[in-house]
């Protein structure tokens, strides 16, 4: 797509997201300098406080954070002065949907994975993917997510004797593992 397209849809501006991209930094950064603060952010006898270095870090995140919002708020200023300029988009709504449609499912994944283990999330994230992106049959979507988790147990749990994650419920563990 082109700028000229992007500029004539609608969706999220450029803009926008660099505020809330440095609105977000700007708290992050002010969190930093809190805590370290409340660790010891000075110079002591015997050296640098704990939160010597990373009161350094969150003041430059900070200082950049308002830097970046006066920045956008200038920009803002001289593309009105400009008039009849439209703001440039960040992304589009379809584009936004396809993205959030990995997204969202990928974040109740990361959610299951707490809750019942890497294997079972594993395996059900695998299997409603495939049916409802891929497209595929419930069978074989079944059957590629079961041997796909069940291989990552065996070469895990079995031949690395390695233990991954399995969740606060622990559905497998009549498994002994």
């Amino acid at each position: 797509m082109s700028d000229d397209e992007r500029s004539a849809g609608s969706g999220i501006s450029v803009r926008v997201m660099e505020i809330v991209v440095a609105a977000l930094m700007l708290a992050m950064g002010i969190l930093v300098v809190y805590d370290s603060n409340r660790l010891g952010s000075k110079w002591g006898s015997d050296g640098p406080q704990s939160g010597y270095f990373p009161f350094y870090i969150g003041l430059l995140l900070c200082v950049s954070s308002a830097a970046t919002l006066v920045q956008v708020a200038m920009a803002e200023r001289k593309r009105r002065a400009d008039a009849g300029e439209p703001p440039k988009l960040f992304v589009g709504w379809s584009e936004l949907k396809l993205v959030l449609s990995v997204l969202v499912p990928a974040l109740v994944y990361v959610l299951g994975v707490q809750l019942i283990g890497i294997y079972v999330a594993s395996a059900v994230y695998i299997a409603l993917f495939m049916r409802w992106l891929g497209k595929y049959s419930w069978i074989k979507s079944v059957l590629v997510a079961l041997v796909v988790s069940a291989s990552l147990f065996i070469l895990f749990e079995i031949w690395f004797k390695v233990p991954l994650f399995k969740g606060a419920y622990d559905p497998l563990s009549w498994l002994g593992y």
